[in-house]
């Protein structure tokens, strides 16, 4: 990668001026820079869902102009300066993701927790994946009554919690993970895939004629649907091979913060008797990269007395799995997409609230996977409520430096993750 610096005019190889003592712009304001550019870039992705479904906050488009002219310019060298737009960063994604989250819950109802089959039923199939609940429902508006079943894949999951997309009786379940497995998932269904957002991986061949995308996805070689007419994508689905039934677990999923603070009294409860001893915030981005199994691990080891919270697509990692419940409350708590990260807040602060303490005084920890623009946004939304000794893997950020890392080490008390057992053993011992 090459930059070009216009403050000493030459260019550079990597990620820093060669002319350090010219310009001043070192690997470390690129570091921040570098973070704030995707921090940013979460933060427009949740505003893009909102402003579709006719939400928007001016402070927040104000900030990305901002955001935009500070980075991308060489007007501040102060790495303060910098910290400190990370975590103005942060206040406007938490800001942002209420936004969306207001915006789903008046257009699409307040999410309920509902059980979801992962099996496969009988007819034509569509499989719906990316983010985007609003092209959801207008594909369930269209194929209504047209004898295709409709499946929703990755962080599509959560739809199904929502009380005017749940009442579409053909949105008959969830099929397959997170995204990295695509290729091979959709390769296996006979029907048609519609990509509404990130994820996408290059379809093959063997596919590719039966994977649409629409709103800003996009992929060489599939047909793009324009102005939510799926027409193109209900003609197709009607002449692919129908779907064989095939049966499945069902997963829990919908777990939005009223829900859970719904139940808040039995939860203290079980608490202060100590039939809860601590919760677990165990989520985020999935990815192929080996090392990721370290998250199916730790939710595995994890005490019998303890409360897992999840969101994101790293939930797909153990989110089959019967983990039981404690006193009537289910162990596994899937809260929803990554932006749902605004109600795993709610629940923080309503929790801290009832115990009369701080945030970081709750045997709570939380144990975080990254791997793209929105992880990096909810992290700085979390570092800027001053959460402090989170774990992140399965490795940091290649675009956080030393000196970068030191800085956020010591004030928040960051950690990278070791291993489940000797994390499990600290975690235990910090509480």
């Amino acid at each position: 990668m090459s930059m070009f610096c216009y403050q000493c005019e030459q260019t550079a190889h990597g990620t820093g001026c060669t002319q350090i003592g010219v310009c001043g712009k070192d690997q470390d304001i690129n570091s921040l820079q570098d973070t704030l550019i995707f921090g940013m870039k979460g933060i427009a992705a949740y505003a893009y869902h909102a402003a579709e479904l006719g939400y928007r906050d001016q402070e927040v488009d104000d900030f990305l102009k901002e955001g935009l002219f500070k980075t991308l310019t060489n007007v501040s060298f102060d790495p303060n300066d910098h910290i400190e737009e990370l975590l103005k960063c942060g206040r406007m994604n938490l800001k942002v993701m209420e936004l969306l989250d207001k915006a789903h819950c008046e257009r699409f109802g307040t999410p309920t927790p509902v059980e979801v089959d992962t099996g496969l039923k009988d007819g034509y199939g569509i499989v719906v994946t990316g983010h985007d609940l609003l092209d959801l429902y207008e594909l369930l508006k269209q194929t209504e009554g047209k004898n295709i079943n409709v499946y929703t894949h990755g962080e599509m999951l959560p739809a199904h919690a929502y009380p005017e997309l749940r009442k579409f009786k053909h949105l008959v379940g969830n099929y397959g993970g997170a995204w990295q497995e695509q290729r091979r998932e959709f390769d296996e269904f006979p029907g048609t895939i519609l990509v509404t957002t990130n994820c996408v991986l290059i379809p093959k061949e063997s596919y590719k004629d039966r994977l649409f995308t629409c709103g800003i996805a996009r992929v060489p070689g599939s047909t793009h649907i324009k102005d939510r007419d799926f027409t193109p994508l209900i003609e197709k689905t009607l002449k692919t091979q129908p779907v064989k039934a095939q049966s499945g677990k069902k997963i829990m999923t919908g777990f939005h913060h009223t829900a859970i603070l719904g139940i808040a009294d039995k939860i203290i409860k079980a608490v202060e008797t100590g039939k809860i001893k601590h919760f677990f915030l165990i989520g985020g981005c999935d990815g192929a990269r080996p090392g990721r199994n370290y998250y199916t691990e730790l939710a595995e080891k994890v005490p019998n007395d303890s409360i897992i919270l999840t969101l994101a697509c790293g939930k797909y990692r153990f989110n089959k799995e019967d983990f039981g419940t404690i006193e009537g409350i289910p162990r596994l708590i899937d809260i929803g997409q990554c932006n749902n990260a605004y109600s795993a807040v709610q629940v923080a602060v309503a929790l801290a609230k009832a115990f009369k303490c701080d945030v970081n005084d709750l045997p709570l920890s939380l144990i975080l996977s990254w791997f793209e623009q929105k992880a990096v946004a909810i992290l700085l939304s979390l570092l800027a409520l001053d959460i402090k000794g989170m774990r992140i893997g399965p490795t940091l950020p290649a675009f956080i430096t030393p000196n970068v890392l030191k800085i956020l080490q010591e004030k928040y008390d960051l950690k990278p993750i070791t291993t489940p057992e000797e994390d499990l053993k600290a975690i235990f011992e910090e509480k």
